[in-house]
């Protein structure tokens, strides 16, 4: 009996864990959010061997997270940028990090803050609202098929 791959399975939440749920991907994420670009500039903030992220940021590419292009017209340098799928990943790392610094830490306060460069204030918890604004809790979510037509 051949062995199912999560990724391949009909279930959006193992493919994403499949795409960016290693830790090195995560930490890619993290810096590439905070305007990280160039490779040497990866691996020197996050003192990860070159071939392991060489491996996590191909992945990120071809999953369609991370797209590679020029440094400048004509160079031949490159630089990772977010597509607009990576940078939609900002909600799901934020949360994640939330969750860390709330029970990853305890009984101590968590080291940093994630702070809003608009007006110097901590990011609010991230919390899952009804369509009407309701706060809603996990017993209250339901998973039904897609009725949407495509």
């Amino acid at each position: 009996m051949q062995r199912k791959v999560w990724a391949e399975v009909n279930c959006p939440m193992a493919r994403a864990v499949d795409l960016i749920g290693e830790w090195g991907s995560l930490l890619i994420l993290r810096e590439a959010f905070a305007g990280v670009r160039r490779f040497d500039d990866f691996q020197e903030r996050l003192q990860m061997s070159r071939n392991l992220l060489t491996a996590r940021l191909k992945k990120l590419v071809d999953g369609g997270v991370l797209v590679r292009q020029p440094i400048a017209e004509n160079a031949k340098r490159l630089e990772y940028v977010l597509t607009p799928m990576g940078e939609d990943l900002a909600t799901a790392v934020v949360a994640l990090r939330q969750w860390g610094d709330r029970w990853l830490f305890a009984p101590n306060p968590h080291p940093v803050d994630m702070i809003d460069v608009a007006d110097g204030t901590v990011i609010p918890k991230l919390e899952v609202r009804s369509a009407s604004g309701r706060l809603i809790g996990p017993s209250e979510i339901r998973l039904e098929p897609n009725r949407r037509k495509t």
